[in-house]
């Protein structure tokens, strides 16, 4: 999940081998005609998988998966895990514990040019974490497997969203103040300066990374939330979820990433969040809605936007069939017609904490 909820309140909530797949009728899902939530395909999760997260695919077709485990974080290490292309579910690497906290707590992930798999490890999740105690990982890709891990970054709050771009990694760093409109927004890393032995440390709002600054109007203790899906289309533009607002950002960039336009794409229409994001060159953006318990799809010219899939807030036996439950990231398996979904399972807003952890999955064909 990607959220703060005014950081302490969010702080307060707040794998692997032997996952097996259920297949149910397929739900639809499609863009022209939504369906209910009866007869849904998933993944369902062991007991030590909880609380899946970012979602990115690989060269290899593979979805590499941030498997965070808030609910068992001091039992079940976090690490990232991958979705083989017959939805098998299996390890791919852990991940470093942080020297204060003793542990790791990954969102975001992308594969960069150099051919690594860069992580945001969000520390504001962990008990007792302080601010400017998140990190950038960097697992070394050596042979498609993972060789090692190394942090490359450091002095963020909450790093969420994560995209790559070019020779660049950028960040979304959820929360940058406590003033209203909470400030928020996206650094942007050269790969080149992003070394083991010596880590970039960011410092806020004024540091020469920081790139783009998102504010979060929503007065509501619980949407103080900010900058929290990240992602670009192959044109080179720059979308930003600010989770508070319900909004999606559109920006633009110049090759010295500095922004030349930004405007807010879509807003509320029906979504009560933006959490995690994806962007298609098929012309939109796939959303998921956190506290509205749904997946949305906008158009990335109009702004138009389309529900996918909703549902109420999960109580059993759904959960037990998939329904969407509390997700925080989705994304379109595009050769298999599929939406993959992770439902982090924690106990926020509106939703409340199972014990069945589960990746929903959509039939999905854009155009039909």
């Amino acid at each position: 999940m990607r959220t703060v909820a005014g950081v302490a309140g969010l702080c307060a909530l707040l794998f692997v081998v032997g996952c097996s797949v259920v297949e149910n009728k397929p739900a639809g899902g499609k863009p022209s005609a939504p369906t209910d939530t009866s007869g849904w395909g998933f993944i369902k999760l062991d007991d030590k998988c909880s609380s899946p997260d970012g979602m990115c695919i690989g060269r290899d077709g593979y979805i590499y998966l941030s498997m965070n485990n808030k609910n068992t974080e001091f039992r079940d290490p976090c690490k990232i895990m991958r979705i083989t292309p017959d939805d098998k579910l299996e390890d791919f690497s852990d991940l470093p514990p942080h020297p204060d906290t003793k542990i790791c707590s990954p969102l975001g992930l992308g594969f960069a040019s150099d051919g690594n798999l860069y992580v945001s490890d969000n520390q504001l999740f962990v008990k007792d974490a302080k601010m400017g105690t998140s990190r950038v990982i960097r697992i070394v890709i050596e042979n498609g497997k993972a060789a090692r891990t190394e942090v490359v970054a450091t002095g963020l709050n909450m790093a969420n969203g994560l995209a790559c771009k070019d020779d660049c990694v950028y960040v979304n760093d959820t929360t940058l103040g406590s003033e209203k409109p909470m400030p928020s927004g996206v650094y942007c890393f050269k790969i080149s300066e992003l070394k083991a032995d010596a880590p970039v440390k960011v410092t806020g709002l004024n540091d020469p990374h920081f790139i783009f600054k998102v504010l979060t109007q929503n007065p509501d203790p619980l949407y103080q939330v900010g900058a929290n899906g990240l992602d670009f289309d192959s044109k080179g533009n720059m979308y930003v979820c600010n989770f508070g607002d319900a909004e999606v950002i559109k920006v633009t960039l110049d090759k010295d990433n500095k922004v030349t336009s930004s405007k807010s794409l879509a807003k509320g229409q029906g979504m009560l969040s933006c959490d995690g994001l994806h962007a298609y060159d098929e012309g939109f953006v796939l959303v998921a809605d956190f506290m509205g318990n749904a997946i949305f799809m906008i158009n990335t010219d109009s702004g138009a936007v389309t529900k996918i899939q909703k549902n109420e807030p999960c109580k059993k036996p759904d959960c037990d069939r998939g329904c969407l439950h509390a997700p925080s990231e989705c994304i379109w398996r595009k050769k298999k017609g599929k939406i993959y979904v992770s439902n982090i399972d924690i106990t926020y807003g509106p939703n409340v904490r199972h014990d069945v952890h589960t990746i929903s999955v959509i039939n999905f064909a854009a155009g039909d």
